[in-house]
């Protein structure tokens, strides 16, 4: 039996689907899963914690986190984990977790295992799953020695457990020393976007160059719209100007592991195939029947976007609304 620590994250108000994950997962086998709750006014969320698996949520409600640094949470990390006898520390592969894990390890003077698509845990020893050479290969790795174990894990491959409403959890509230931080956030300037994150959505239609303009995405965000989907692109739409970086997919933007992904008009150039080969359905069109995306697609259409995705659209509405 090991004690798991989950690092939850929260964005305006709302926890994040892979912290519901992560603790699910560190529930099982009799572990026993703690969660790490920082931030302001996030006290009322520890409850809902409980619901997935967490035994006890440390929770460090200060000012000092109204804004995320890598700085002020890794140190909170480790002081909460080092005095409650952390064995596991888990938390998603998102900006956020790929941010302050390395400083967690650095501090902690352990090895991280970052990006991982399973995790097992038995006792002191913990395997991981995680793709290796931009994705054309996954390798299983195991942490040797002694320390505390630390992971970050892609969000949507484990699955979210169903939740159990019965459950109750423990509240510690924590005062972290912090001391002198070298930097400090003064304020998050947020784009006006409505739909959910790649990384996070069930669903991900994502366009490439062959949009050919930043107007021609509507014809995809309308498709998401029906779908309740996140919008992606390509890094070739990036740096064209179509799309803000936040939306890249591949291995300069985000990972994403959607239980259906949608190219449109995407090569499927290696870097962009690093970001979301592990998608659970992968469907591809394209113009060209040569293009790489075909050879990891599960369904493939050879044919102009503009054409094929408003009849996709059209399908999608009818199958709604039946």
């Amino acid at each position: 039996m090991s004690k798991i620590f989950v690092v939850v994250e929260h964005r305006d108000g709302k926890l994040k689907k892979v912290s519901f994950e992560l603790l699910g997962l560190a529930s099982q086998g009799g572990n026993e899963a703690y969660a790490i709750l920082l931030g302001e006014g996030v006290t009322g969320l520890a409850g809902e914690l409980a619901h997935y698996g967490a035994k006890k949520v440390f929770v460090s409600d200060s000012p000092t986190f109204k804004y995320y640094s890598a700085e002020a949470y890794s140190k909170a990390v480790v002081q909460i984990a080092t005095q409650n006898g952390a064995e596991v520390i888990l938390t998603g592969h998102t900006p956020t977790g790929k941010d302050f894990m390395p400083h967690v390890a650095a501090k902690l003077n352990v090895g991280l295992a970052s990006d991982c698509t399973q995790i097992s845990i038995s006792g002191t020893t913990v395997t991981a799953r995680r793709p290796v050479y931009a994705g054309k290969a996954t390798a299983e790795v195991e942490f040797l020695g002694s320390g505390v174990r630390l992971a970050t894990v892609r969000a949507n491959s484990i699955g979210i457990p169903k939740p159990d409403t019965s459950k109750t959890a423990e509240t510690s509230a924590v005062t972290i020393d912090i001391g002198q931080l070298k930097t400090k956030v003064l304020e998050v300037v947020r784009g006006a976007v409505g739909r959910p994150d790649v990384t996070e959505a069930a669903i991900v239609i994502s366009g490439g160059r062959s949009l050919k303009s930043a107007e021609n995405f509507k014809i995809l965000e309308d498709c998401a719209d029906v779908l309740g989907a996140g919008v992606g692109a390509s890094r070739a739409a990036v740096d064209a100007g179509f799309r803000p970086h936040r939306d890249q997919v591949g291995q300069t933007g985000k990972t994403v592991s959607p239980a259906l992904y949608i190219a449109c008009g995407i090569s499927g150039a290696i870097q962009h195939l690093a970001g979301m080969r592990t998608s659970k359905t992968i469907v591809a069109i394209n113009t060209d029947p040569q293009a790489p995306i075909f050879q990891v697609a599960d369904y493939g259409i050879v044919g102009d976007l503009f054409a094929v995705v408003p009849e996709l659209m059209k399908e999608f509405k009818n199958l709604k609304e039946h």
